[in-house]
């Protein structure tokens, strides 16, 4: 599976763009698909018009992220990982070196995330259990870790970008085909963390899957 992923160029490039496209754009941003990839592939031919430079810059990031998810597939999780990938994501916008030293809110959301003091005790638990609990089904446990993580909301800005790679993160390391959460399911995945619904995210996140895999059939991955 992973193997096909990062041998198959136009699964690569696809892969790449439309994870970097939709989870930019659930955050907000205004960049075309086109526009999208143009940017993280130096298509010079697309010319890139009244944009933003914080949306050009988290394009090229979020291609950065994931492909050092992909680098670091074989290696557990830990909280150095998941800071990296923030910090990735955060390049030359913000500049994050690990959890945030303040209180937040979430727009549009109830859920008031916990106080910056008890973060580090809390990531320190979210990585532990993560990595030592068993489960039966790998889509419950990557919804609930999805909802716990979003919920502690760790860092002062791209929580839900660095949220939905890791998905992917667990998804590649167990040899299961990624997932796209796309732009017109928006309402319904934020819902399902609202509500904290793990079963809910994890029938979701598996038609995703079913959904990427048959993708990745037509350009030419045999199972």
């Amino acid at each position: 599976m992973f193997d096909f992923i990062i041998s198959n160029k136009d699964y690569m490039q696809d892969f790449i763009t439309r994870s970097t496209y939709h989870s930019n754009a659930i955050e907000g941003s205004t960049l075309t698909y086109a526009e999208t990839y143009a940017i993280i592939y130096n298509d010079n031919n697309f010319k890139i018009n009244n944009k933003e430079p914080r949306e050009i810059y988290e394009a090229i990031n979020h291609k950065k992220a994931l492909l050092y998810v992909f680098d670091n597939i074989n290696n557990p999780l830990s909280e150095s990982l998941i800071k990296n990938i923030n910090k990735i994501i955060n390049q030359d916008i913000k500049y994050i070196e690990g959890y945030r030293k303040i209180n937040v809110i979430i727009k549009g959301s109830e859920h008031i995330p916990p106080k910056s003091s008890l973060v580090a005790n809390m990531m320190f638990y979210f990585v532990y259990n993560y990595n030592n609990e068993v489960v039966d089904d790998l889509f419950e446990k990557i919804a609930k870790y999805h909802i716990e993580f979003e919920k502690i909301h760790p860092f002062e800005d791209g929580n839900g970008r660095t949220g939905r790679l890791l998905i992917n993160y667990e998804l590649l390391k167990n040899n299961v085909a990624p997932v796209v959460i796309e732009t017109s399911d928006r309402v319904k995945y934020f819902e399902l963390l609202r509500k904290e619904d793990i079963k809910g995210l994890s029938e979701f996140l598996k038609e995703l899957s079913s959904k990427e895999l048959e993708r990745m059939k037509t350009l030419g991955y045999k199972e």
